[in-house]
């Protein structure tokens, strides 16, 4: 497959050096939706894939949520087939919303899917892959628009340092390949291998916040002049540097509890920045769930070592409660619970 427009090389550099260092044998496998983003994506896969004697292919998840998703799953399993990717699977999944919402349920079943697919094609009966990688089709509006949120959000460094080029979800690599390039890139590359990109209508529907927050940057590009996404995306990648030297020194610096709780002054002896950070181990170790503990939790609970007056015990998510006593702060389940 050639890649005679300057978009199908950019898409074609990024994947190439996603590919760097997998082992010969080796599985990847694109996360395709059927959009331009992971068409393009799918695209450089294939033509990359020989380069790097490798295995490529693709996961289409069907989310189900509209009419046409069936449709859309054999329109996209035909457009990785005659790119020349194989094999080619098709998972559907149940998206049930939470109160997190629609987006992020879909999102959670779609990773979901991915890894657990990804996983059962990697160490199939039939080919035993020494290493395999799930590539997904984000882009740098993707960033922009992620960043925008957090920041809506009030959001730390963690957050605002965005998504990673690549991160481990349930034992599975994800890698990013296409990160750094605009999304004109991938429907220009699109447009180049004679692909047919579905547009999805949910796209265009105000009451999902990513929708709200790429209509935001449209108006902040016309106000302020060109270039937010790149610097949003800038801004990200300089916070995840200093997210991640943050995180390896709270790592360290999680002081030795047990039955007997955590002693007061081995807290209040850290700066804040590490303070909380330990805070959201110690938690997150007891049995909060992730994804419920917010930074107000943390901030409560910080207060029982900087500003203490006798307040507690503190409700938290995962039924924990979290008191202060005798010069040692406790956390635990609630009385009666597992």
């Amino acid at each position: 497959m050639g890649a005679g427009h300057p978009a199908q090389a950019d898409c074609r550099r990024g994947v190439r050096a996603a590919l760097e260092g997998l082992p010969a044998g080796s599985l990847a496998l694109a996360a395709v939706s059927g959009g331009g983003d992971s068409l393009a994506l799918a695209a450089a896969l294939a033509a990359e894939a020989a380069n790097h004697e490798i295995t490529a292919g693709a996961i289409i998840v069907d989310h189900g949520l509209q009419e046409e998703s069936t449709d859309v799953a054999l329109l996209a399993v035909q457009q990785c087939a005659d790119v020349g990717l194989a094999p080619v699977a098709v998972v559907p999944v149940e998206v049930v919303a939470t109160g997190e919402g629609l987006e992020a349920a879909a999102r959670d079943a779609r990773y979901t899917a991915l890894a657990e697919t990804a996983a059962a094609m990697g160490t199939s009966k039939d080919v035993d892959h020494p290493a395999f990688v799930v590539l997904l089709g984000h882009t740098r509006d993707d960033q922009a628009e992620q960043v925008l949120l957090g920041l809506t959000r009030g959001s730390g460094a963690r957050s605002l340092a965005g998504m990673p080029v690549l991160t481990v979800r349930e034992g599975t690599p994800f890698a990013r390949p296409l990160l750094h390039l605009p999304r004109q890139t991938t429907h220009d590359a699109c447009s180049a291998w004679g692909l047919v990109p579905w547009t999805d209508p949910m796209n265009d529907d105000a009451a999902f916040t990513r929708v709200r927050a790429r209509a935001a940057l449209a108006e902040l590009e016309r106000a302020l002049g060109p270039g937010i996404d790149e610097a949003l995306a800038r801004t990200a990648d300089l916070l995840r540097e200093d997210a991640d030297l943050l995180d390896e020194l709270a790592d360290a610096a999680v002081p030795d509890h047990g039955p007997d709780g955590v002693a007061v002054g081995d807290l209040g002896e850290l700066p804040g920045a590490l303070r909380s950070r330990v805070w959201r181990r110690l938690l997150l170790t007891a049995g909060a769930p992730a994804g419920s503990l917010t930074a107000g939790h943390v901030a409560a609970c910080d207060r029982l070592v900087t500003d203490w007056h006798g307040q507690g015990p503190l409700h938290l998510p995962g039924d924990l409660r979290v008191s202060r006593a005798d010069g040692r702060v406790h956390i635990a389940p609630a009385a009666g619970g597992q």
